[in-house]
């Protein structure tokens, strides 16, 4: 095969790589000509962009054409990339990985009669694989020997990286021996490694114009697809995967997705960089100090401190971050869990003192509802840290309270944008929220000049309108004029801002319904009770690993409630341990109602507002909760009246009334 360009590349004198010593020998990459690079302005700042895995999987050449591009001329930009979705949950990579590894642990079906057609190492064709211990052949299985996927950070093509080819084993690995042995038919996860490789070939064909890019990157997954085989084979023959190694497993997704990414940027003409992490962690966050430990601030600063090293060594390339960094104390996925991912993006702004973090989804920002309950739910410009992590607990999906607080803690707003409307301004969640955001905010892809009183702007999901642009907040149209006279082809979502009118300055900010909820009433039957009566409840609950969204409490009546996602067989465990301490009942089918806005603090009357409208509204209230923040009210009602609740709520508390027929609002964040 000829030749083919790295899919990284830039001015070699500027980039000197620390290589980790997985990923073998470097050759410094070069830069054709003619790619757009991260700008030369000295005082020009960081950008973090982090896409989810939707936008990789949809949006991919959107994503390298109407964002990236815009973006680096006033930027230095580094981009963090989720694994990639499928076409349906069922096939997102992630997904998939976890299948494999689960599959990697099944028993064997065994065969009636083994197959007598063998290649030269032993192995069947039409991909056998090693039987377990203990079946098939009493000859013993040789163990294969498995080597990391090699990710160098240029995507080059290596003439040993012919897997199954050469040499390699038909699975990448070599059996010690060479005996021919008879084999069972493969194991489950043979089809999903296949289903894994395919997807991401049918992702890669469909992106990707330039044929030596391409080849290339097939290259590149394939050999990460069969590194992956060989890996669940040695776990199939030692019958166990360890905390770290399905961390291993799942950060793959990863890397295929940030592969898939830069090929495509490289295909559109920016000069971008594959940045893998897997080793990017010293050897000092790894010892004996943290095993058992939840992760302190101080571990986390340390990461974001040598990640920032790294991408500093990108030069003018574009980084490709995987959200995958390493080999965490006590696993990845149980110290962060799957949203790891959005962390390492928090972590890199953090550690590179980023202009921005921006969060890229199919949706436009956060709303005051869920727009596909409340017609006339309204985009939220702006709001702040606190608001956003009570959104999260109560029904949205906004950003991870933990995660916030790694880009927040050093003043480092987080702007919610969406990949169908690049031109939007999005919700800004900003520490200083009190005030008007400071023109340096303002979004390069959505500011518009004074000067030009006439502009057309193109966003997806759209009718052609004419109207006047009203001054808006901090996401919106950046003018010393107070109206623009604008013909546009706009989405009719309308922005909520405080700054409309001075009236409703002190009003909630958002409404949101958390569904499929579970109430557990327990009460004593003791006349007097003991001092362990509610330690022995929040027990058995932590036992059980369920979760307390409210909590009401009396002396001696405990109600809870909580996410209805048990398996009946644990419920009834759960119930029947919490019957010892008194009489126990449950309602299911139920939904919390939360009202969240830091302009309630000290708003007299707010509570006695939204209990009367539901009483209005023939909605029962099963059980209330203020908490202890004072932006938040929550309530219990049925799931039943949970629509007609948010309606009412949306249209009484926040003022926000009906004004006719509405377009495409989009969906919320959920």
């Amino acid at each position: 095969m000829a030749t083919t360009p790295e899919l990284v590349a830039g001015d070699s004198a500027t980039h000197t790589p620390s290589t980790p010593s997985s990923i073998g020998s470097y050759s410094p990459p070069r830069t054709p000509p003619n790619l757009h690079q991260n700008t030369i302005d000295p005082a020009a700042k960081w950008l973090v962009q982090k896409y989810g895995g939707t936008s990789v999987g949809k949006f991919a050449v959107k994503i390298a054409r109407d964002v990236v591009s815009t973006y680096l001329d006033q930027h230095k930009l580094a981009i963090v990339c989720s694994a990639r979705s499928g076409s349906t949950k069922a096939l997102g990579t992630t997904s998939l990985l976890l299948k494999a590894s689960t599959e990697a642990l099944q028993r064997p079906k065994k065969s009636s009669k083994p197959s007598s057609h063998r290649n030269g190492l032993g192995i069947a064709s039409g991909a056998e694989t090693p039987a377990s211990p203990g079946t098939g052949s009493n000859t013993p299985i040789p163990l294969p020997r498995i080597s990391p996927p090699n990710d160098s950070p240029n995507l080059r093509s290596r003439s040993s990286s012919a897997v199954g080819k050469n040499g390699g084993g038909l699975f990448g690995f070599t059996p010690m021996n060479g005996t021919t042995t008879p084999r069972d038919p493969p194991p489950e996860f043979h089809a999903t490694v296949d289903l894994i490789k395919e997807e991401h070939f049918k992702a890669a064909r469909a992106n990707i114009q330039d044929p030596e890019i391409l080849a290339e990157l097939e290259d590149e997954i394939d050999r990460d697809c069969e590194w992956l085989r060989s890996f669940l084979y040695a776990a199939k023959i030692i019958d166990e995967i360890s905390l770290r190694s399905k961390d291993n497993i799942i950060g793959l997704g990863e890397k295929l997705a940030c592969k898939l990414m830069a090929a495509v940027l490289r295909d559109q003409g920016i000069d971008a960089e594959y940045v893998p992490l897997d080793d990017i962690l010293p050897e000092s966050l790894g010892g004996d100090d943290y095993d058992g430990k939840a992760l302190g601030q101080d571990f986390y600063d340390t990461v974001a401190k040598v990640i920032a090293e790294r991408i500093e060594q990108c030069g003018r390339r574009v980084p490709v971050v995987t959200g995958f960094f390493g080999p965490v104390p006590g696993s990845l996925l149980s110290q962060i869990g799957r949203g790891y991912t959005d962390l390492c993006a928090a972590l890199l702004a953090a550690g590179l003192d980023a202009s921005e973090l921006q969060i890229w989804k199919e949706v436009d920002g956060i709303f005051t509802a869920d727009p596909r309950k409340v017609p006339t739910a309204r985009l939220i410009p702006m709001i702040s840290p606190d608001e956003a992590a009570e959104l999260t607990y109560y029904g949205s999906e906004v950003v991870h309270p933990f995660v916030m607080e790694q880009a927040i803690r050093k003043k480092i707003p987080i702007r919610i944008k969406n990949v169908e409307n690049p031109l939007g301004g999005g919700t800004v969640i900003h520490p200083d929220s009190d005030h008007e955001v400071p023109p340096s905010l303002i979004d390069p892809l959505h500011a518009v000049q004074a000067a030009d009183k006439s502009v057309t702007v193109t966003e997806t999901h759209s009718t052609t309108v004419t109207a006047k642009a009203r001054t808006l907040s901090s996401s919106s149209i950046s003018s010393s004029s107070a109206v623009l006279s604008a013909t546009a082809s706009v989405s009719t979502t309308d922005v909520y801002s405080f700054s409309d009118d001075p009236n409703r300055r002190r009003l909630p900010t958002a409404v949101t319904i958390k569904e499929n909820v579970m109430v557990i009433n327990v009460h004593s039957n003791r006349k007097s009770v003991s001092h362990g009566f509610l330690a022995g409840i929040f027990g058995t609950l932590d036992r059980f690993g369920v979760v307390a969204d409210l909590i009401a409490t009396s002396e001696v009546h405990v109600t809870m409630a909580t996410a209805d996602c048990l398996t009946q067989r644990i419920v009834e465990r759960l119930l029947s341990e919490l019957k010892k301490a008194g009489t126990v009942s449950v309602s299911r089918d139920m939904a919390i109602l939360s009202l969240v806005g830091k302009q309630m603090r000290n708003m007299v009357g707010i509570s006695g507002k939204m209990f009367s409208t539901l009483a209005d509204g023939n909605v029962n209230i099963e059980m209330i909760s203020q908490g202890a923040s004072e932006i938040n009210i929550s309530c219990v009602i049925d799931a039943r009246d949970a629509v007609k609740a948010l309606n009412l709520i949306h249209q009484s508390c926040l003022m926000i009334k009906p004004e006719g027929t509405r377009g495409r609002v989009g969906p919320w964040l959920f």
